[in-house]
């Protein structure tokens, strides 16, 4: 880097090196945020857009979700929000915005693929480029084969709630655009069972976790990018400097933007690759390796059921 190069960094704040570093992504439903924050990427989920109409400033993408709901349907009117929020997001980010589909789906190929087909059609019929979509999609087994489907369609994907090495690499295999990691939810698990252990900087379950879906990433050439989320502080999003993407919420963009020490790229200093795994993950290793991973079972089931609750919630706020 040259000296001015030098100097311009030192006086960026945190995130804006960060930025220097890794795709930063906002992780919200919150349009305003988006414009504030100014992500090249957003990622919503039904917990997210839950928490978001309860913001009278969007009182208006209710009320159309709700004469869907009259006309259609809850999970008509579901959709129809979802791919507003997502449309009215796209204006202020640069690239992409992901929406998600119904976790009540993940562990049905042939539906899931319908409703990402669907989601696809409404954003293209308001005008928006399948381009600028991933549909976020559970990494179970059939959840991947879905992603399959769709990467050959042109519909990128982003594979959610990935917890483990097999996820990771059957993703790969898949040639799915995009997965996402859940840092925080891994260490959450440790923590409720090891009150006592250190779990701060390289020691993080879900920092290395990352690290090493990275490193097995390159040592196979694999296109698939790899989205670090679910952060629970600065420290985290700290380590994992230099990952292809974070997915960061709000409160904590605007933390990282406060501080006063520096960030420098981490993730390539650390080599710590996945344990050896095949390079083609077939359905049987697959289930087995998931279920033999405590943590990543029990985290994975876990996310599809609170994503699952979450839109029940949005169908039944909808049909009111």
């Amino acid at each position: 880097m040259s000296l001015a190069g030098q100097s311009q960094a030192q006086s960026a704040n945190p995130l804006e090196q960060l930025r220097q570093h890794s795709t930063v992504v906002a992780d919200t439903g919150d349009i305003d945020s988006v414009a504030r924050l100014q992500p090249t990427d957003a990622t919503t989920n039904p917990s997210l857009v839950l928490a978001a109409a309860a913001n009278p400033a969007y009182a208006a993408l209710i009320d159309a979700a709700r004469q869907v709901a009259a006309r259609d349907g809850a999970s008509a009117a579901v959709e129809s929000l979802i791919v507003d929020f997502g449309r009215r997001i796209l204006e202020h980010v640069p690239r992409w915005v992901s929406t998600e589909v119904d976790a009540r789906l993940s562990f049905d190929t042939a539906a899931t693929v319908a409703q990402a087909r669907r989601l696809i059609a409404r954003y293209e019929a308001g005008g928006t480029g399948r381009e600028r979509v991933l549909i976020k999609i559970a990494a179970t087994w059939e959840g991947i084969r879905a992603a399959s489907v769709l990467e050959a369609e042109g519909i990128r994907c982003n594979l959610t709630l990935i917890f483990s090495a097999v996820q990771a690499a059957a993703c790969a295999d898949a040639g799915v655009t995009l997965i996402s990691p859940f840092v925080g939810r891994i260490l959450d698990w440790h923590k409720a069972r090891d009150t006592d252990a250190d779990f701060s900087g390289d020691q993080d379950p879900g920092v290395r976790s990352v690290r090493g879906i990275a490193a097995h990433y390159r040592q196979r050439g694999a296109a698939t990018l790899v989205m670090g989320a679910s952060f629970r502080n600065t420290d985290q999003i700290r380590a994992l400097a230099g990952c292809d993407l974070l997915t960061i919420s709000p409160a904590l963009l605007d933390e990282l933007a406060s501080q006063d020490a520096p960030v420098g790229r981490a993730i390539d200093a650390v080599d710590t690759p996945l344990p050896s795994l095949p390079v083609w993950i077939s359905e049987t290793a697959f289930r087995y390796l998931l279920n033999d991973d405590a943590m990543a079972s029990d985290r994975l089931a876990d996310g599809i059921r609170r994503f699952a609750a979450d839109q029940a919630r949005l169908e039944a706020l909808l049909s009111a």
